[in-house]
């Protein structure tokens, strides 16, 4: 897929702190969103757990990752993001698209909102 960005934000569970917000890289091969760490703590979210994560070019790394509210395209979700290194582009994952319903056309490169999400 092409380079496709999108606004969003990001905030704590609570929405007691100062919310992320940045043009993240839409990545349908990615699983979870991404996040400098440094903002994340910055928004109050928490490390709530590490995991492994397999780089583009196969590499593994392990991250810190923690539980956020994730808002764009008028949509909101909750979901796991990962604590990145701190000049990390942020990544929005398709978890987070599928969880609000928008889809990716190939072609075009463009998110649209999907008229049913799949429950099959």
């Amino acid at each position: 897929m092409g380079l496709t960005r999108v606004t969003v934000e990001i905030r704590d569970l609570a929405k007691s702190h100062k919310p992320y917000e940045d043009e993240f890289l839409v990545d349908t091969g990615a699983v979870d969103c991404l996040v400098p760490a440094s903002s994340l703590k910055k928004a109050g979210i928490k490390p709530e757990g590490r995991s492994v994560y397999e780089l583009a070019d196969g590499t593994p790394v392990e991250y810190d990752y923690g539980f956020a509210r994730v808002s764009f395209m008028g949509s909101e979700t909750v979901g796991q993001v990962i604590f990145g290194p701190d000049n990390a582009d942020p990544i929005l994952g398709v978890v987070a698209l599928e969880n609000v319903g928008i889809g990716v056309d190939p072609r075009s490169k463009k998110l649209f909102k999907m008229t049913a999400k799949a429950l099959k």
